[in-house]
Formats: structure tokens, sequence, C-alpha cells
């Protein structure tokens, strides 16, 4: 691996985080959820992963739920609280990002966010990649301070959204850390490196871990298989809760 390459894993847990420090990466995401996106893990799961690890610098995603990033007051409090435990914990980083509705960054949001976090280093994740005007949304989290952006390109993966990233380090010029993530492989990292200018690279670096479990109900699905829009999300509602009583 080139010496100016940084690696971050996507981690889903404790043990994911100790498999990263092992192969060599600097840093990690820590979350929850991936399935959604990845979602705020617990904080056993970040007191556990600090534990376990001592060199690897550990990122925390605040993102109460999958789906959207447009926010509720009650979803606001919550990542602040969960902000200030981070700080508590004293991890390396948070990782968030809030848009309007209208698709813009929320800039009065991420400020407050990014206030809270003060001195944790911030990371805009791909909540970029679904804003209406990647150009203005690069320019306000340089203005508001925030130290990376992670992005796709605005693609379904980094590889397709090469001209966009590559553009995005133009313009960045060093301004702010521009992050290739999503597909991200080790048999295209190389052409990502060099064809974007690209310096830090998100992965999950993923191998599947079979259960040992020797009983198995394979009738009991304890997930969903439905596979909702970005754009849904579901909470409980008064009503029917009322017409079960």
């Amino acid at each position: 691996m080139k010496p100016t390459r940084i690696i971050e894993i996507c981690a889903n847990s404790a043990q994911s985080c100790v498999e990263a420090e092992a192969g060599g990466a600097k840093r990690v995401e820590l979350c929850a959820g991936i399935p959604e996106g990845g979602t705020t893990p617990s904080y056993g799961e970040i007191k556990t992963a600090q534990a376990l690890t001592s060199t690897i610098d550990i990122n925390v995603i605040i993102r109460p739920r999958g789906g959207d990033f447009l926010y509720t007051p009650a979803e606001i409090d919550a990542m602040l609280l969960d902000i200030e435990l981070c700080k508590q914990l004293k991890v390396h980083g948070v990782v968030f990002g809030c848009l309007t509705k209208e698709g813009d960054i929320d800039v009065p949001l991420m400020r407050r966010l990014m206030e809270a976090a003060k001195p944790l280093s911030v990371t805009c994740h791909r909540a970029f990649d679904v804003c209406r005007d990647p150009f203005a949304a690069l320019e306000q989290l340089i203005e508001l301070g925030c130290d990376r952006i992670l992005t796709s390109g605005q693609q379904s993966d980094a590889v397709k959204g090469i001209p966009l990233i590559a553009e995005l380090v133009r313009r960045a010029d060093g301004r702010i850390i521009i992050m290739p993530g999503c597909g991200v492989r080790e048999n295209n990292i190389a052409k990502l490196e060099a064809e974007t200018g690209a310096k830090e690279f998100h992965t999950s670096a993923r191998s599947i871990v079979y259960s040992k479990m020797e009983y198995r109900n394979e009738n009991v699905p304890m997930g969903s298989s439905i596979v909702s829009s970005e754009f849904e999300t579901v909470e409980t509602d008064r009503n029917k809760v009322a017409a079960y009583l």
C-alpha cells in the first residue's frame, strides 16, 4: 500500500474495528444499521471498539435513522445527545450530514451540530451525494469548517462518479478532504486514486462470517425483507396503537 493512501473502513462492529486496525487501516467509521446506509451505534459498541483497539482512529456516524437527511426536532435532539456522548468517550470524530427539503446543505443545522462536536473531527457523509448542487455544497461545507466529504460522486458507486469526484478534488484544492466511498474495492482503488487525485478512501473490506448456531429455525426471520424507498421511513402511528385497545 502506498504510504500516502489513507484507508477508512466502514466498520459495523467492534470486531470489525479490530480487523481494520490489524489490516493497517488508518481510521474507521463505526456504524450500526448497515443495510440502511449506516445509523448511530450504541454506547456499548463504541466503548468496546475503543477497548479492543489502540492505534486506529474511530469516527462515529451520527444518524438516527435510515432514509433521507431531513430531520425532525426530536431527531436533532437525539443527534446532539449522541454527539455529546462521543465527546465524553473522546472518539476521534463524528460523521453526519443534513439537508433542507429543497435538497441543499442545511447550513444552520450543520453549524449547530459542528459547534456541538468541537473539538472532534467532522466528516460530511453521503448526504452530499443526494444534494441538489454539489459545487455549492462543497463551498458551504468548506466555509463551515468540515474536515472531509465522503462521496460517490453522486452516483451509485465511486467508479461511476469519477468525473465529479475529480472535479471536487480540483475545486477543493486542499481546503477540504474529498474521500471517495461506495464500491471502492482492492481492484479499483488504484484507478480511483489516479483518476481523481484523492488520497483518502472509504471501503467496507468485508467478508461473510457464518453463524455458529447448530439449531436453526429458518422459518422465522427477524428482519424485514422489504426494501423501502430512501424517501420513506416508518414510525409508530398513535391511531393504530389506539386500535389495539
